[in-house]
């Protein structure tokens, strides 16, 4: 079972709470969200990658020159 800490700040009381089958279901769904994004983040980034290297490569340039040109 999935549980949550609850703390009351003004006594100090620690208390450990089953999570709601809803809590539960949240959870999970922005699991999955984060796991999405997460995955089109890295997609896009790859995507950048191979986009710059080809432009270097139709420009004749490495990217150390590329750097330099912009410097």
């Amino acid at each position: 079972m999935t549980n949550k800490i609850v703390v009351d700040c003004s006594t100090g009381e620690v208390q450990e709470i089953a999570l709601t089958a809803e809590e539960i279901e949240e959870r999970e769904a922005m699991a999955e969200q984060y796991a999405e994004e997460k995955a089109a983040e890295e997609a896009k980034k790859a995507a950048d990658a191979i986009a710059k290297a080809d432009l270097l490569d139709r420009l004749g340039i490495t990217e150390e020159e590329a750097r330099l040109l912009l410097s």
